[in-house]
């Protein structure tokens, strides 16, 4: 036994005495389990991280950080009293030893069980909150600190249930239904703590300690390896949406492509899903639930209903939700496809046709391919038949539309660079022994040769940005749109005794020799982007690889794009002076980006309300601004403005503002190329 035995008696005696939790224990194949992880790690990453003191020590702190992020319910001197362990788990965890993060962990649970029973209490009696009082809390968990004393725990949490009845208020509930549905949260919450076990202590706690090598690596116990092989089939039936756990919240990372929720429309990466019901079933509030059990609430048979109520990831912090309702369906290959459709511009009094291929995902029907099918479907078959289309409607250029493609098949990301460029490699792959291969190449003369713009977004990763990468790298074509994501890294799936354990092995290089990795792939044309580049990416998470580079290997260039940049950039920003959908665009994301930069909330009613008010005649604003741009009726109010855009996207007529300006970009860049005689082919020969 540790010498922890008696700080953590003393700490469990120091809770209340009401609802205590039984304390958890490992068991013997745990430790085989965490020894195993350990060994597997420090050989196949591609991170060489020792586990050493530094290690120890940079696992007690992300510890705690993961258990309790908004540090709400952990006082310092929990905290402080575990500072013993700092030196110790790297010792620990090479023998199995797993007692000192189950002792932080059980006492966590003391601490979540006492002050969600306490909560209770004070909902069900007859305590008055007044909504009156100005006062405000913090919601920016980055900057809170630890808590002194249960005073000071009491009084945050009085204004946190505050906040949270203030926000169903709002949403048109009824105070009493109010304070019934947050005492049912916090019930319910309780009764997923008595339901942990140690297993998922174990995962809790080895999960923190695999991030420490990148955030892409993760151990999947049993229980959740069998949700991870549902997830990963075509066949599952739900809405085609990719779930993670975020503090008390089930949030969107991200929408299949093709699957019921992207052709619903409405969700989109960093929604926060609070309630789920079946067809017309009652809303269950799931705030607080575990993941597992939100993704079986949402996952039904096919053509079954589910309604969710969401948090806009673009309104965080906001009083607003949304019900959103899908009709389940298994995510089809078929309408992961790619599809193409034709803009057509005047400029200067000339017309151009510019040709849009929308590629939401790098896919293969491997079954298919396997048993010889010579109509299987993939990307690069798919592209390729649509170009020979677009060519007979002779149009002008083309744009590949990646935007939201969050990768897929690296053999199809090299196959699609195949339709453009001459032989040559396309990517790199250094693997965790430092050996580099370059095996994926470009091997055919290219099918298309004309002008190319490749459009890219945050959530542009993966596959997708190989394939930017190597376009940008020859020549070949121009990027825009924002920053991609900076996923540059492979992960295989090790097996384990017990689960599996989800490792990076290998990172992507360009041909260049730059990565991929953290700083993504930069546009040539740069746009602005609804997504906070300092959230959403791969910069943006903890202990993500770093980028850097290898050596540039031999390839062939295009064009210098370098004298034409300046021109196209010029006529760009002449053009989006006059947009109207540009300039609605931007000003939808100044509101955005002021709702974000608010740290605090009032929790005065009153000027809840004024400030919820205040919104809405903002974007009431702003969409009659551009109405009046364009010579259209205004609205009279946001209900007006909300029914004409469903209608908008029922009728699938909603503006793109940055896929007409792409148009605008090939146009400019066709007639400056042809001006400037720009576009010659040469080979350099790298050093």
């Amino acid at each position: 036994m540790k010498l922890l035995s008696l700080t953590i008696t003393l700490l469990l005696l120091a809770t209340t005495t009401y609802g205590k939790t039984e304390s958890l224990v490992f068991t013997k194949e745990h430790s085989q389990t965490a020894i195993e992880i350990i060994n597997t790690l420090s050989s196949k990453h591609y991170k060489k991280q020792p586990v050493d003191d530094n290690f120890s020590s940079l696992l007690l702190d992300s510890y705690f950080d993961a258990l309790d992020p908004a540090k709400a319910y952990l006082l310092k001197s929990d905290v402080t009293a575990f500072e013993g362990t700092r030196y110790r788990f790297d010792d620990d965890l090479t023998e199995g030893d797993l007692t000192d993060g189950f002792a932080i962990f059980n006492v966590f649970r003391e601490r979540i069980s006492a002050r969600l029973e306490s909560n209770i209490r004070l909902l069900e009696s007859d305590f008055n909150f007044d909504f009156s009082q100005d006062e405000s809390i913090n919601l920016d968990n980055d900057s809170r600190r630890w808590m002194t004393s249960q005073a000071e725990a009491d009084e945050y949490w009085r204004k946190r249930m505050k906040d949270s009845l203030l926000r169903l208020l709002l949403s048109g509930k009824e105070l009493g239904d109010a304070r019934e549905l947050l005492r049912k949260r916090y019930a319910n919450q309780l009764q997923q703590l008595a339901r942990q076990d140690a297993d998922d202590t174990v995962q809790g706690f080895i999960n923190v300690l695999a991030g420490l090598y990148d955030p892409h690596t993760s151990y999947l116990a049993p229980r959740t390896l069998e949700n991870f092989n549902i997830s990963m089939s075509l066949s599952l039936e739900g809405i085609g949406a990719v779930l993670q756990l975020e503090d008390e919240f089930t949030k969107i990372v991200r929408i299949v492509p093709g699957g019921p929720a992207d052709k619903q429309g409405t969700l989109a990466a960093e929604d926060k899903i609070i309630g789920v019901a079946q067809d017309d079933g009652p809303m269950i509030d799931v705030i607080g639930w575990r993941l597992d059990e939100v993704v079986e609430l949402i996952r039904g048979k096919k053509d079954s209903r589910v309604r969710l109520e969401i948090i806009p990831g673009t309104l965080e912090g906001g009083d607003e939700t949304t019900i959103v309702a899908i009709t389940r369906d298994k995510v089809k290959l078929e309408e992961q496809a790619a599809k193409s459709h034709i803009i057509e511009l005047q400029q200067d009094d000339e017309s151009f046709r510019a040709g849009v291929i929308a590629i939401p995902a790098f896919y293969m029907d491997f079954e298919a391919y396997r048993q010889r099918d010579p109509d299987f479907k993939s990307t690069s078959r798919d592209v390729l038949k649509l170009i020979i289309d677009l060519k007979n409607d002779d149009v002008d250029g083309i744009v590949l539309d990646l935007r939201n493609n969050g990768g897929g098949s690296l053999y199809e990301a090299t196959a699609l660079t195949d339709l453009f460029i001459h032989p040559g490699p396309v990517v790199q792959i250094r693997h965790a022994d430092q050996r580099v291969s370059r095996e994926q190449r470009a091997r055919q003369r290219p099918f298309y040769d004309g002008p190319l713009i490749v459009l890219i977004n945050r959530l542009s990763a993966s596959a997708s940005e190989i394939f930017a990468g190597a376009i940008q790298d020859y020549g070949r074509g121009l990027i825009a749109g924002t920053t991609s994501f900076g996923k540059g890294t492979v992960q295989v799936l090790a097996p384990l005794k017990q689960g599996r354990l989800k490792l990076t092995e290998s990172k992507f290089y360009r041909v260049s020799g730059q990565s991929t990795q953290h700083r993504g792939v930069v546009p040539d044309i740069a746009f602005p982007s609804y997504f906070d580049l300092e959230e959403v990416g791969e910069s943006s998470r903890d202990n993500a690889l770093p980028w850097d580079s290898i050596r540039e290997v031999r390839h062939r260039m295009y064009e210098d794009f370098s004298p034409l940049l300046s021109i196209l950039k010029a006529r760009h920003q002449q053009r989006i002076q006059t947009d109207p959908d540009w300039q609605f665009m931007l000003d939808e994301i100044n509101l955005i980006e002021e709702q974000r930069a608010r740290q605090t909330v009032t929790l005065n009613k009153a000027l809840r309300e004024q400030l919820k008010a205040q919104r809405e005649e903002k974007w009431l604003s702003i969409e009659n601004k551009r109405r009046h741009k364009r010579q259209e009726p205004v609205f009279e109010s946001t209900d007006a403005v909300e029914a004409f855009r469903k209608q908008q996207e029922e009728d699938d007529k909603t503006p793109d503002p940055i896929l007409q300006e792409t148009a605008n970009l090939l146009a400019d860049y066709t007639a400056s190329a042809a001006l400037l005689d720009t576009r010659v082919v040469r080979k350099e020969s790298v050093q």
